[in-house]
């Protein structure tokens, strides 16, 4: 796919576009184009730059020379529904022509040549240039928690997608039109786009146009924050220092040899790289004990700093001498998304102490990131450094951080504001959860792991208690996926139970403890992927025929911390054993599906009877009016279930009709 979009097509024989036409559109519509745009390029660029390249792809829609306008595709979009008249601007083959180049360019930003080699990443200096801000960080207006979700979930999204969702409802385009449209841009199936773009807006399809249109996704009314102060100053500072020490290295090199010039070299490197006062023991950030009972953000900011060896001066110089310049035998390991580059500011203590044979030291960066260092006492292996991302962390996902970690075993610093904390077996779900001792620096004894090998014999848990003192006194589950941070674990009750639609709950009651049996052991495939938090969303219950037994449906979503999710959806049959194992019908990786952009979800299997007969399953979710069932076994019913005999090697797709009049493929 080319980097650049190609010219427009002509409007009919003989029929051209002047660039004339194209700018006055442009600069009458440029508002509206620039947040498609937006919400056309990957979340992965970050707001700062992704406002960049939004107003990159409008501006660059006018460059070459005088235009063909399209031909399909070219469906204008209506007047604003508050004005009286026709808004002819906005149907005018000008515009339709500007906002095909603008979806264009969105699709394919940071895409590959044809010609450059396979898997690697095209150079900066192949992408569209950009404007230049020095000294300021830009982007948009901060909205709601329900724009926030929304942004989350198109993180999920596909590009066409995305571009489906906004050519929908911020240009007002029918299903055809927008099809049309992306087909014209270069997408492959646009008819899957538009229709995954409907099931992202549901059935309020006016609320979620609404939050496209608020200043969470418009890149023209931005707010504006300096850049890294700190290091901007140290900057001037280091390029002094840089060339005094150059000077010293390069008469060094005459008199002294290769050896000394290989050292001031690196010396002129880290002092370059890294802010002299963010290595700096003394300016560390230490919170006070008591600040988490008394502010409004609680999370991994309001920790305070606890262990044994706060005042260790040269421990502390080590752990950010490594952070800021890894040595080659030091063990480095990340979640997926977090940046493992020095700090650009002194950042906050949390933990400093020894522990099971080695000491430890706990960061928080202020905002994104937290870092483990760890060196063994004797001294006799190379230290190391784990990071994690910690942004959006609240009372749940900021209460516990693994301080030493065995094949077995893991002890954790836990929050100031945990006030119980116990461990139980989420594969017993009849058993009760046993007190786990905690040291005074918040450090509990060893925790029990989930085992690492093939086997899924027990799953352990943490089941923590917050204080009264942040009105948040409530239990709630926590489990080691091997990521610094413990997971969330959370539970929605079934249709006909009495709890509010896709309302997740706490996993800590008597139905949440036996779902979570069935279903604990498919969390092996989510070890070290930076999942923040994993829901069960029973989304339907399903008699089973030929018995008086039913089963459940299990949608199990795990959300990460940079965005992305995945999702299992899970067939729960009943079973002589409370742990036994639920089917994983069908895995999907990114996507929206399950969480609150994605509320609609279907699903098929075969089972097998008691008495030995063949049977096609289907379930929907709550919003399902209708099943069908297509391929080599047929069959439809009104409802969220449907059974039909079949062969045990029956091919079959499910599709459901919706009450608003809409459709949900299955997950499968």
């Amino acid at each position: 796919m080319p980097l650049h979009p190609p010219p427009l097509r002509p409007l009919g024989p003989g029929a051209r576009l002047g660039v004339k036409e194209a700018e006055a559109a442009l600069v009458e519509h440029y508002p509206r184009l620039v947040r498609l745009a937006y919400l056309t390029l990957p979340p992965s660029l970050g707001r700062h730059r992704r406002v960049l390249a939004a107003h990159t792809a409008v501006q660059r829609a006018l460059h070459g020379r005088a235009r063909p306008a399209p031909g399909p595709g070219t469906e204008g979009i209506p007047a604003p529904r508050s004005g009286g008249g026709t808004n002819d601007s906005t149907r005018t083959p000008a515009y339709a022509a500007v906002r095909l180049r603008v979806v264009r360019s969105a699709l394919v930003y940071g895409h590959r040549p044809r010609w450059w080699p396979g898997r690697v990443p095209a150079p900066a200096a192949l992408l569209p240039s950009m404007p230049v801000v020095r000294g300021l960080r830009l982007f948009p207006r901060a909205g709601g928690m329900d724009e926030f979700a929304l942004d989350r979930a198109l993180a999920d999204l596909r590009a066409p997608v995305r571009a489906a969702l906004g050519l929908r409802l911020l240009e007002s385009l029918s299903p055809e039109a927008a099809q049309a449209l992306l087909a014209d841009a270069g997408v492959r199936d646009p008819g899957d786009a538009v229709r995954a773009a409907a099931r992202v807006a549901g059935s309020d399809h006016e609320r979620v146009r609404r939050m496209l249109g608020s200043g969470e996704f418009d890149p023209c009314t931005v707010q504006t924050r300096p850049g890294d102060l700190l290091r901007r100053r140290h900057r001037v500072r280091a390029g002094a220092a840089t060339l005094a020490l150059l000077t010293v290295a390069g008469g060094l090199a005459l008199t002294a040899g290769p050896d000394s010039d290989d050292v001031a070299s690196r010396a002129a490197a880290r002092s370059v790289a890294v802010p002299g006062g963010a290595l700096d023991p003394t300016a560390l950030v230490r919170t006070s004990a008591e600040q988490w009972a008394d502010t409004s953000r609680v999370d991994f900011s309001a920790w305070p700093s606890r262990g044994g060896r706060l005042d260790d001066r040269e421990l502390l110089r080590r752990a950010l001498d490594t952070w800021a310049a890894p040595r080659p035998d030091v063990t480095v390991t990340r979640t997926p998304g977090t940046a493992v580059v020095a700090p650009a500011q002194p950042p906050q203590l949390l933990f400093a102490g020894d522990l099971d044979g080695r000491a430890v030291v706990l960061f928080h960066d202020g905002g994104v990131r937290v870092v483990r260092y760890t060196e063994t006492l004797s001294g006799r292996s190379a230290p190391a450094l784990d990071f994690a991302r910690a942004d959006g962390a609240d009372v749940t996902t900021a209460a516990a951080l693994a301080v030493s970690r065995t094949a077995a075993s893991a002890r954790y610093l836990l929050a100031p504001w945990v006030a119980e904390s116990a461990t139980r077996d989420l594969l017993a779900p009849d058993s009760p959860a046993r007190p786990l001792d905690v040291d005074g620096h918040g450090v509990t004894a060893a925790v029990p792991r989930p085992a690492e090998g093939g086997g899924c014999g027990s799953w352990p848990a943490m089941q923590l208690r917050s204080s009264e003192k942040i009105v948040e006194k409530h239990a709630f589950l926590v489990t080691d996926l091997g990521d610094l941070a413990p997971v969330h674990l959370t539970q929605t009750p079934a249709p006909g139970s009495g709890a509010p639609a896709r309302q997740p709950r706490e996993a800590t009651g008597a139905d949440a403890l036996v779902g979570w049996a069935r279903t604990a052991c498919s969390l092996r495939d989510l070890r070290r992927s930076g999942v923040r938090a994993v829901n069960n969303w029973h989304f339907a219950v399903q008699p089973l025929p030929g018995t008086r037994a039913t089963a459940d449906w299990v949608c199990t979503r795990a959300d990460t911390w940079r965005g992305p999710g995945r999702v299992l959806v899970q067939f729960v049959p009943p079973a002589a054993s409370p742990s036994a194992r639920a089917e994983v019908v069908a895995d999907r990786r990114n996507s929206a599906l399950c969480s609150r952009f994605g509320q609609h979800v279907v699903a098929g299997t075969h089972w097998r009877s008691p008495a030995g007969a063949w049977y096609v399953l289907a379930a929907g979710s709550r919003a399902v009016k209708r099943l069908e069932l297509e391929g080599s076994v047929r069959g439809s019913t009104a409802g969220t279930t449907l059974a039909v005999r079949a062969p045990q090697d029956a091919v079959f797709r499910v599709t459901a009709a919706l009450h608003d009049g809409g459709t949900a493929p299955s997950a499968r």
